[in-house]
């Protein structure tokens, strides 16, 4: 059980995360919405300890995230993964290498700075990238790949961690639909077959409702609404999307893949 008390973070007079209170089961696919600036990759980073908190608390377990440090905080950031919108490949480096880098953290140190990997470990490596259809990019630059190919190498190193938890920062933003579908499906198959959390932050509210069990909706740094996908109304996300409540809609509208491959309802128009 992953459980944020009264989670808050302050840049300087402005209240990016306020007072935010989550209670999320081991195994729960948990889509977050909201518009820009609502709090969302904050809220992320701080469950990374990319960042850490103004106030409150972030518990896993019996273990307070918000208080580790050295060596049980980089131990914590190998069991929650994290996936970028930018991907954050090394492009020089080939496709193996870049997912073998998800192992470092639970290396010693002296193979971690010379990035001296076991057969095991490559082997572990190549099974993650053909779980994502890209085992035959291997060998190449990781710079050599589509946006959408990098994304799945993203993820393909996010599971070489082995993690607890799995944070997607906007996994899709950047990618087309095709892409997006693949990219998401790829998410589900490892909440559902691997039970592994996963909390991904998403601008669409069809791609939330079609992939996710659980939405939580949030603006101006606090959780606004936090149920199932039926429970969402029309008028409910309006309210949270604000000004770009008819983006979100359209944005919607455009992933026709998305929704047909989940045999979803229809987008709605505002």
């Amino acid at each position: 059980m992953l459980t944020l008390d009264k989670l808050t973070r302050r840049f300087g007079e402005k209240v990016a995360v306020d007072r935010a209170n989550l209670e999320i089961s081991d195994g729960q696919m948990v889509g977050i919405i909201g518009r820009s600036g609502a709090g969302k990759s904050t809220l992320l980073r701080l469950l990374n300890r990319l960042i850490d908190p103004s106030d409150g608390h972030i518990l896993f377990g019996d273990k307070d995230i918000a208080s580790l440090k050295g060596r049980e905080l980089r131990e914590w950031r190998s069991d929650c993964a994290m996936i970028f919108q930018q991907f954050n490949l090394v492009g020089r480096l080939d496709v193996i290498t870049n997912v073998l880098t998800g192992r470092l953290c639970g290396m010693p140190s002296w193979r971690a700075m010379s990035q001296t990997f076991t057969p095991q470990e490559r082997a572990f490596a190549i099974q993650a990238l053909d779980r994502l259809g890209m085992a035959h990019t291997a060998l190449q630059r990781a710079e050599t790949l589509s946006g959408g190919q990098q994304q799945r190498v993203a993820i393909a190193r996010a599971l070489a961690q082995e993690p607890k938890i799995l944070l997607a920062d906007e996994p899709i933003a950047s990618l087309d639909p095709m892409n997006a579908k693949i990219v998401m499906d790829a998410l589900r198959d490892i909440n559902k077959n691997d039970g592994i959390t996963v909390i991904c932050n998403l601008h669409t509210l069809d791609t939330a409702r079609n992939y996710c069990d659980r939405i939580v909706g949030m603006q101006d740094g606090r959780i606004y609404f936090d149920g199932t996908p039926d429970l969402l109304t029309t008028q409910m996300a309006r309210e949270i999307y604000g000004a770009e409540a008819k983006e979100a809609f359209n944005e919607a509208a455009t992933s026709t893949s998305l929704a047909d491959a989940k045999g979803a309802r229809q987008p709605e128009t505002v």
